[in-house]
């Protein structure tokens, strides 16, 4: 995701909720550091799985081997993973996390490529049938891109539903708003899989948390009692800023302990992302994009 005009944050309508998390006012940088570790080890909903390593991009394909790797990093903090392609293998996240017992949200990855949309639709379907399938997530931000029509869209997700076996619930994910705009697609989803990211908003880290709740309120208004997830959000350890977000080691930590707070308070579903830095995501969200990882690069814990 990346900045878009016409959606921004606003000081007088984030002020309507006055519960901000977690008073940090008295912690150190190394006590900071310490509850953020803490905070991971305690567990979390989920993650959003990163593929590629430095210098790998989307389009190479990715062995078993080098998901297993990750699967087996990450394995002891999470119980869910979500993957975002059934393709070039991303099939293999799917298979590998269930084979190490933890749940998967499987995406298929669609764009205004309508041949490669076809074998990711197949993929999903085939991964779904295979069990390694817990939620089937039917395009990623198609919406949010312009890569599909309205109808396109509904047209895979009611394929995949209807293909999908009994008991696998299907979602599209999108930006929170994208829900309310846009009854037709929220109407075929079983779940609403929402995207909430108040650093792309110019969020300033100390209303996150106040700005995230509002937009996840936002998607369940949207979803008339469906099930909602966060399937994506963040804050970036480093790179340029966006208004009055700024990326920080210091602003990634609180963010991430008042977003897993929030979680395991009120029982929220969230997939942080992301488990790992990655290089190659730097095109429309500037250098800022390849900074968004608990992991570094290098596969290490960043505090």
């Amino acid at each position: 995701m990346s900045y878009r005009e016409g959606h921004h944050f606003s000081l007088n309508e984030n002020i309507k909720s006055s519960y901000t998390g977690i008073d940090f006012s008295e912690y150190t940088g190394k006590q900071l550091e310490q509850l953020w570790r803490e905070t991971l080890e305690n567990g979390i909903h989920g993650l959003c799985f990163s593929l590629y390593e430095d210098g790998q991009k989307p389009g190479d394909v990715i062995t078993p081997e080098q998901v297993n790797r990750r699967i087996q990093i990450i394995k002891p903090y999470t119980k869910w993973v979500r993957s975002f392609s059934c393709i070039e293998g991303n099939e293999h996240v799917a298979r590998i996390a269930h084979q190490n017992g933890l749940k998967t949200l499987v995406g298929a990855w669609l764009g205004d490529d309508l041949e490669l949309n076809e074998k990711e639709i197949e993929g999903l379907i085939t991964l779904a049938k295979e069990g390694c399938v817990d939620i089937a997530a039917v395009g990623n931000e198609v919406m949010y891109r312009g890569d599909l029509t309205e109808a396109q869209l509904i047209d895979y997700m009611r394929r995949v539903k209807e293909a999908l076996p009994e008991g696998i619930p299907m979602g599209y994910v999108d930006a929170y708003y994208e829900f309310s705009h846009r009854p037709n697609i929220t109407q075929m989803c079983d779940v609403i899989l929402t995207n909430c990211y108040p650093y792309w908003e110019g969020c300033p880290e100390e209303y996150a948390l106040n700005h995230m709740k509002q937009m996840f309120g936002q998607a369940t208004d949207a979803g008339q009692g469906k099930r909602v997830i966060i399937t994506e959000t963040g804050w970036p350890s480093q790179g340029e800023g966006l208004k009055g977000a700024l990326p920080s080691k210091e602003n990634a930590i609180k963010y991430f302990i008042n977003t897993q707070y929030w979680s395991a308070q009120e029982g929220i579903e969230i997939f942080y992302f992301s488990s790992f830095d990655e290089s190659w995501k730097v095109g429309a969200e500037g250098v800022v994009g390849a900074y968004w990882g608990l992991w570094d690069k290098h596969e290490k814990l960043k505090f």
